[in-house]
């Protein structure tokens, strides 16, 4: 087992860059925007034609969250801005409703279709604000970015409550809010500054370590009120992927501090549980369920690789090797890096396949749906690209 040599990461630092500015971003741009509704047309077939014009909010925010993050740290790009700014004007004139949630799914038009009970759309709304209040140093909009992360947290400490989903007879707390939210408020403060998102990162953090069970070696989806395992077929169902990227956002975090042994302890340990227990150690690739306990998982596709598991292991493996040096994480980077490119890449029509079965065979050649778009593939992209330019540059 070896690590990488200066050169290995001076041609994975141009890979990354080209592939995001060369293939992914050529695929989105400009088909991915609504010149005559405005946002996103983002639900696309393999070549990239229309499937369906309705509209995702997640991805209002998602995509121009990309677009203005590659504006305010890669390069003032016109098309970069505009872009951003078609998302959040989409968000800003149609996706919340009166009683201040946003939706879930609108019409190509702006037309609510449907409202969820959590507050994801919110999230990836607060990360496309800040990211173009940066860019265009729009003060009202930095202060509505603010504003909704507050809202976010009272929907989240239920001080704002919202519909009920589960009846209370089995109560639980999950990974998913603290996680999102931790990575949102980092974008927040690194962007337009929010001093309440900056004092709510440790409670974040302290909800995700709850998570991590050192008994059976794993990242829980949710757990009791007390941090254990809640002993039931959806609750043991553990997703590799989703504990894996909050292994990266700790290990951000860490390094936003200048270093934090702590943080940076846990996001590795968070990162060693859900490699053993995601990796298929026969087809290669990250599964997407898991039940650590070794009973069997209720979902039918929890044996499949989706694109964003991937995505997520190849950030976390690259950032613990240019944090620690451990010849296993370049390892493991590398196993993780060369199964994507070799298996999700479209080497035709450019971006990734988002669902393959275990074996490695495309499931569906979409590239857009409601949940897929350009986001976690950029996203990736990018961060390994800056990443790599700041780890040689020392």
């Amino acid at each position: 087992m070896s690590g990488y040599t200066k050169e290995e990461l001076d041609g994975l630092r141009e890979f990354y860059r080209d592939s995001l500015l060369e293939d992914t971003l050529k695929f989105w741009l400009p088909r991915g925007i609504d010149e005559e509704h405005g946002g996103y047309l983002l639900m696309r077939d393999r070549d990239g034609s229309l499937i369906d014009d309705d509209k995702s909010v997640w991805f209002q925010g998602r995509f121009s969250s990309i677009l203005g993050n590659l504006y305010n740290h890669v390069e003032a790009r016109e098309e970069w801005l505009s872009g951003a700014k078609a998302g959040v004007d989409f968000l800003r004139e149609h996706c919340f409703d009166k009683d201040g949630q946003m939706f879930f799914m609108m019409t190509r038009e702006g037309k609510p279709l449907r409202k969820r009970r959590y507050f994801f759309s919110e999230a990836f709304a607060i990360a496309a604000f800040a990211q173009y209040a940066k860019a265009t140093d729009d003060a009202a909009l930095a202060q509505e970015a603010r504003d909704l992360f507050r809202r976010c947290s009272e929907y989240a400490d239920g001080s704002r409550p919202l519909p009920a989903k589960y009846t209370g007879e089995r109560p639980a707390k999950g990974l998913g809010v603290p996680m999102i939210f931790l990575n949102v408020a980092q974008t927040l403060c690194d962007t337009v500054g929010c001093e309440f998102a900056a004092s709510q990162i440790d409670s974040y953090i302290a909800q995700i370590e709850d998570c991590v069970d050192d008994e059976f070696k794993c990242v829980w989806e949710c757990t009791d009120p007390d941090g254990k395992m809640i002993d039931h077929l959806q609750e043991r169902t553990i997703t590799p992927g989703h504990a894996i990227e909050g292994a990266w956002f700790i290990l951000h975090e860490a390094k936003r501090r200048g270093g934090d042994a702590r943080l940076e302890k846990l996001g590795l340990k968070m990162l060693d549980y859900s490699w053993e227990q995601g990796w298929d150690k026969e087809f290669g690739g990250i599964i997407y369920f898991v039940d650590p306990t070794g009973k069997p998982v209720m979902e039918y596709w929890q044996d499949m690789k989706f694109w964003w598991p991937q995505n997520e292991a190849v950030i976390a493996t690259l950032l613990a090797y240019t944090m620690t040096g451990d010849p296993k994480y370049a390892e493991w980077h590398k196993m993780i890096h060369s199964y994507a490119h070799e298996h999700f890449h479209d080497k035709e029509h450019g971006e990734w396949f988002g669902y393959l079965h275990r074996d490695g065979r495309v499931s569906t050649a979409m590239k857009g749906n409601h949940y897929k778009g350009p986001f976690h593939l950029p996203r990736m992209q990018t961060y390994c690209w800056q990443l790599l330019e700041e780890h040689l540059a020392k």
